[in-house]
């Protein structure tokens, strides 16, 4: 009598339900957030976002010096004056005034000006690929963490399950109603089951980790997630996403201002071969004369044309298109990859919808009614156990995989249509 009551606590703990759900924390205290209000948090307090705003600010500040004027100078000398002669003994304060305005050609003043707006384009493209990224390194650190808190919940109750099995195994060995091989087996799945409970423990504290510094610590030590993972998107085509992504991605729109960027550079050299002339004006009072001039002065380029300015300036361009284009390469690389990898995680998800997942829960309600009827060992129902838990992890897996490949393939279009 006792090893049937033994058995039956067995068998309902064994057709307890493994939820895939999230991990409710015991704490009520938690402040519980979702994915749209972690998003928000990481744009408020990443310092990615920040530094590329600093960036728009320098551009628009470099934008303001290109588009000044040059400064006048004046030159001032005064100074006791005398004419050396007895009979008249006259003095005087001599005094030079010299009034200063450089002028400079306005062809480089503009091709200076127009590099200074491409930077400025540039440099708001870029706080434009900064959300991109960071919004889809957030939405893969959620999607991570909701996968870890539904490991963590699958080991636990794996764990409890097999304790309560090793209990009933320890029975039936006490009063020889089984050999003493199945309690070691027992015990050896335990210490495993134990390990992988360990295992989960240490990923949730990891992914925890890192969203909460995704969004610049602002969710705080005590937080809880609540969130499902992305559903099945159909309809996605790699070369329309290609395309999308070639014609307006952030990315290629900064590097494209870049390359504009060091043309005008280029343009601002060529113009600075003609040298800036001077215009002034000199008020000169000395004892026995007055005198008021006006002057140009114009440097001579002779020697040194700016054959060095001229070429930095195309090899920063060569460069600036050869990034260009490695960005390109590399994005449209990026997007077949991630597509490529939310595809397959698709096509694992339909498979285990459409029988996996009833078949491995059939398989154990069936080990469940042979142990019933004393056909099927209770190691033959750890196992059948151990297999239903896989099914249920790679599942989440499948569709924490599926999450994480469209919240990158978002990122290397650009934003999904």
């Amino acid at each position: 009598m006792q090893y049937t009551t033994l058995c039956l606590i067995g068998i309902t703990s064994l057709v307890g339900s493994i939820s895939c759900g999230e991990s409710v924390s015991a704490n009520t205290d938690a402040r519980i957030f979702k994915l749209d209000d972690v998003v928000e948090l990481a744009l408020n307090r990443n310092p990615i976002l920040a530094a590329a705003e600093g960036v728009v600010e320098q551009s628009q500040g470099q934008r303001v010096v290109a588009g000044a004027y040059l400064n006048p100078s004046i030159t001032g000398s005064a100074g006791p004056g005398a004419i050396r002669d007895p009979s008249t003994g006259a003095r005087v304060t001599e005094r030079t005034i010299t009034v200063e305005q450089p002028l400079e050609w306005l062809g480089k003043r503009a091709a200076r000006l127009r590099a200074a707006d491409a930077g400025v384009a540039g440099a708001l493209a870029g706080v434009e690929e900064s959300r991109v990224i960071l919004m889809a390194e957030v939405k893969a650190a959620f999607f991570q963490l909701l996968f870890a808190q539904q490991d963590a919940q699958l080991a636990k109750e794996n764990v409890k399950t097999v304790e309560d099995l090793v209990k009933l195994i320890s029975a039936r060995v006490s009063t020889k109603e089984a050999p003493k091989f199945e309690l070691v087996k027992a015990t050896v799945e335990l210490q495993k089951s134990r390990k992988d409970l360990a295992r989960a423990d240490n990923a949730l504290l990891v992914a925890r980790t890192k969203l909460n510094t995704v969004t610049g610590k602002a969710l705080g030590e005590n937080y809880q997630i609540q969130g499902e993972f992305e559903a099945v998107r159909s309809g996605l085509d790699l070369r329309q996403l290609t395309e999308q992504a070639l014609k307006g991605h952030p990315a290629l729109r900064r590097q494209q201002k870049a390359v504009e960027q060091a043309e005008f550079t280029i343009e601002q050299e060529r113009a600075s071969r003609v040298p800036n002339v001077a215009v002034f004006g000199v008020y000169h009072r000395e004892t026995g004369d007055e005198s008021v001039t006006a002057g140009l002065s114009v440097p001579l380029p002779i020697w040194y044309r700016r054959q060095g300015e001229i070429s930095a300036a195309m090899g920063a361009q060569r460069r600036a298109q050869a990034e260009r284009e490695r960005v390109q390469q590399e994005l449209e690389q990026t997007i077949t990859q991630h597509f490529q990898e939310a595809r397959t995680a698709q096509e694992q998800i339909r498979v285990f919808e459409q029988g996996l997942l009833y078949q491995a829960k059939e398989a154990l309600d069936i080990a469940q009614f042979s142990f019933r009827q004393g056909v099927a060992s209770l190691l033959e129902v750890i196992d059948t156990q151990r297999v239903y838990r896989q099914t249920l992890l790679e599942y989440a897996q499948a569709r924490a995989d599926h999450s994480i490949a469209l919240a990158r393939l978002e990122r290397a279009v650009g934003g999904l249509p």
